[in-house]
């Protein structure tokens, strides 16, 4: 095995409650349980990276230092509950505005930027995500896929087609139960 395992997760709707283009700090509110279950991974070896899409900064509704702001409220509010990110990978871009680039998920740019700076062997790691197109990104870098229930996912899964399920190893109620079950062993997809 070359490289470590991480578990990448998507911020809106999946680590933090869903706020549309969320840019103040004090909207910012953690999943159930979100805090506890970065911890456990992080004790038991997984990197953790935070992927999102934050079009909001191409829109012209928020700028950098907004969204610095926001992540700097999450980080605190995750230490408060021992849990911690290894590493957070924004793009910043929406085709309408900024034309195409290679990290808007379902692309897997910054799965692939944040593999090559840390070490990650795709093939042991998970996306987690309320979107198809975040597990999307996880399977073009190699990674198995939990959509989480929470945001978007419900709608989402009652939304889908077959095609839509493609690298979709499992679906759970949420970011502290998908870590659960990374944790407990869930069986490689692919096997």
């Amino acid at each position: 095995m070359s490289g470590r395992p991480a578990v990448f997760f998507d911020r809106d709707g999946t680590l933090l409650e869903l706020v549309p283009y969320l840019h103040r700090p004090e909207q910012v509110r953690l999943t159930a349980g979100a805090g506890d279950a970065l911890r456990r991974l992080g004790e038991r070896g997984w990197l953790r990276v935070l992927v999102t899409n934050q079009s909001g900064i191409a829109r012209g509704l928020f700028d950098r230092d907004q969204l610095e702001a926001v992540h700097e409220r999450m980080r605190a509010l995750l230490r408060a509950e021992g849990g911690g990110i290894d590493a957070i990978e924004v793009c910043p871009h929406h085709p309408d505005f900024t034309g195409a680039c290679t990290c808007r998920k379902p692309r897997p740019g910054m799965l692939e930027r944040a593999g090559r700076k840390l070490g990650v062997d795709p093939v042991r790691s998970w996306m987690i995500g309320d979107r198809f197109e975040d597990l999307e990104a996880g399977r073009r870098f190699g990674a198995r896929g939990i959509l989480v229930l929470t945001g978007y996912g419900r709608e989402q899964a009652r939304a889908a087609g077959e095609e839509n399920w493609e690298g979709v190893a499992c679906v759970a109620r949420d970011f502290a139960s998908a870590a659960a079950a990374i944790l407990g062993g869930l069986p490689d997809a692919r096997a």
